[in-house]
C-alpha cells in the first residue's frame, strides 16, 4: 500500500470516529446535535465523500501498477497467462464445477476441506474473530461461500412487509418521553361529559366534567448492530448497500411485532398483550384448527372503529382454506377480487383481508385479529434511524461494524374495552379469536 493510500484510509478512520462520537454525545444526553456539532458534521460529511473519491482513484491506480508488475515478472505464456484464472476472484477454482466439487467433498462425513475452501489458519497469539459475524471464506463454520467471479449478484429473500406502523396512531417527537391525557368516557357512560334535557325555566343545570388521566409513553431504544470482514465487502460491492436495506427491514419487521405483540417492559406494549384486547371464545364443539362463520361475525360485532379509521382484518395465510368455505346460506362471507381467480385478499364482512406473517397459525390464538389501527398510538423520535460505522473495535480482526440505533415506544388508546350503552359485550379496536387447539 502506497504512503498516500495509507494517508487516505487514516484520514477517513479519524473522520468517521469523530462522527460517532458527535452522535454518541447526543444520544448519551437524549438531544439533538447543536448548530456547532451540527455544522461539523456537515464538513466531516463532505470531506469523506472527497475521500472517497480519492481513495478509488488510488486503488485503481495501485491496482494498474501491481498489473503491469505482473505481467513483466511472468514468463512468455501469451495464451497461459489470457486463460489463467484470477485466485483473487476465483478462490482458485477454475470454474464453478470445480468448486462445487470441494463443497461435496468437504460435506461428505469424513470428508477432505480443500485447503481452498478455507482462509489460512490465524497466527499464533491472534484470538478467533468475534461471533455473529460475515466472513468471505466458510460462513461462520456453516458453509463456503461461492467466489465472487462465479456470482454476479447478492441473492435475498424480500418481504413484502406489512406497512402496520403507518397505519396507526403515529407522531414524531424530540423527547424521550410523551406525556398527554386521555379520556375514555363515552356518550353514554355515567362519567365523563354529558347532555341532559330541561323543561324551560326548570331546574338548575347539572354540571359535568371531562374525566381525563395523566399517561407517559416512553420510547425505546432499538437498535441493529452487524459486523462485516472488509474482504467480503470487497467482494460484493453492493453487500454495503445491502447492508443498510435488510437492517431497516429488521427494524421495520420488529416495530411491526412489537406493536402486536410487545410486552410493554423496556419496548412498546402490543394491543395483543395489553387489556384492551377483545378475545373471541370458539363455538360450543369447534373442531381443533377450524374458523367458522359465527367466529367471524362475533368478532366484527366486537370491533370499536376510532374515528375516521378503516378498519381491516389480519390473517396469517394459513387461514385461507378456512375462511374459503365459510358460507351464510349459499353467500361466501369472504370474498376476494374477481372470486378466486384474482385471490387472496379481498373482503372479509366488508373489512379488508391483509396477510400478515406476525399471525399466528391456524387454531392459534391470534391467526385472525380484526383492528382499528388508529386505536394505537405510537410516538417515534423526529431523528429517525441514527447510523454510524467503525472499525475501531474489531480494527485487529479487520472487520467493520454497523449500527443503527431508532426510537420508538407506542400502546393502544384504551386501558380496557369499552362497555356498551346496550348489551353486555365490551367492544374494542383490536379483536382476535381465541384458541381452537
Amino acid at each position: 500500500m502506497s504512503k498516500k493510500l495509507k494517508d487516505l484510509r487514516q484520514r477517513q478512520h479519524a473522520l468517521k470516529t469523530e462522527a460517532t462520537a458527535l452522535l454518541d454525545a447526543a444520544d448519551k444526553d437524549g438531544r439533538d446535535l447543536t448548530e456547532v456539532e451540527e455544522k461539523r458534521f456537515g464538513e466531516i460529511e463532505a470531506e469523506l465523500k472527497a475521500l472517497e473519491t480519492q481513495i478509488a482513484a488510488e486503488e485503481r491506480s495501485a491496482e494498474r501498477r501491481r498489473s503491469i508488475e505482473a505481467i513483466a515478472a511472468a514468463p512468455y505464456r501469451a495464451t497461459a497467462v489470457l486463460n489463467e484464472p484470477n485466485p483473487a476472484t476465483t478462490g482458485g477454482f477454475r470454474n464453478v464445477a470445480d468448486f462445487a466439487r470441494a463443497v461435496r467433498a468437504a460435506c461428505e462425513p469424513g470428508g477432505r476441506v480443500d485447503p481452498r475452501l478455507v482462509r489460512a489458519t490465524p497466527q499464533p497469539g491472534i484470538q478467533a474473530a468475534p461471533a455473529n459475524f460475515h466472513e468471505g471464506g466458510g460462513s461462520a463454520g456453516e458453509g463456503f461461500e461461492l467466489p465472487v467471479q462465479y456470482r454476479d449478484e447478492i441473492w435475498e429473500i424480500v418481504i413484502n412487509q406489512d406497512d402496520l406502523v403507518a397505519d396507526v396512531d403515529l407522531e414524531p417527537t424530540n423527547a424521550r418521553q410523551v406525556d398527554w391525557t386521555a379520556d375514555e368516557t363515552t356518550p353514554w357512560g355515567a362519567s365523563g361529559v354529558q347532555a341532559y334535557f330541561r323543561a324551560e325555566g326548570g331546574s338548575q343545570m347539572v354540571a359535568s366534567k371531562l374525566s381525563t388521566k395523566g399517561r407517559q409513553l416512553p420510547l425505546h431504544e432499538l437498535y441493529c448492530f452487524v459486523l462485516a470482514t472488509e474482504e467480503l465487502l470487497e467482494d460484493a460491492p453492493r453487500l454495503n448497500s445491502r447492508l443498510s436495506a435488510k437492517s431497516a427491514q429488521a427494524i421495520s419487521w420488529k416495530i411491526a411485532d412489537k406493536v402486536i405483540y410487545g410486552s410493554g417492559a423496556g419496548e412498546p406494549l402490543g394491543w395483543f398483550n395489553s387489556p384492551a384486547l377483545v378475545s373471541v371464545a370458539k363455538e360450543s364443539g369447534q373442531s381443533a384448527d377450524t374458523i367458522v362463520a359465527q367466529n367471524v361475525l362475533k368478532m366484527y360485532s366486537r370491533l370499536l372503529v376510532a374515528p375516521g379509521d378503516r378498519p381491516y382484518w389480519l390473517a396469517n395465510r394459513d387461514t385461507v382454506p378456512q375462511l374459503s368455505a365459510i358460507t351464510i346460506g349459499d353467500k361466501p362471507v369472504w370474498l376476494p377480487p374477481n372470486g378466486l381467480i384474482d385471490a387472496p385478499g379481498g373482503f372479509l364482512l366488508g373489512y379488508p383481508v391483509k396477510w400478515s406473517e406476525h399471525c399466528k397459525t391456524l387454531g392459534d390464538k391470534g391467526d385472525l385479529q380484526l383492528i382499528s389501527p388508529k386505536g394505537y398510538y405510537a410516538a417515534r423520535r423526529t431523528t429517525g434511524v441514527q447510523f454510524a460505522s467503525s472499525m475501531h473495535l474489531y480494527f485487529d480482526y479487520n472487520i467493520q461494524a454497523f449500527r443503527w440505533t431508532f426510537r420508538f415506544g407506542g400502546q393502544p388508546h384504551l386501558s380496557a374495552p369499552v362497555s356498551p350503552a346496550n348489551g353486555s359485550n365490551a367492544k374494542s379496536h383490536f379483536v382476535t379469536l381465541d384458541e381452537r387447539a
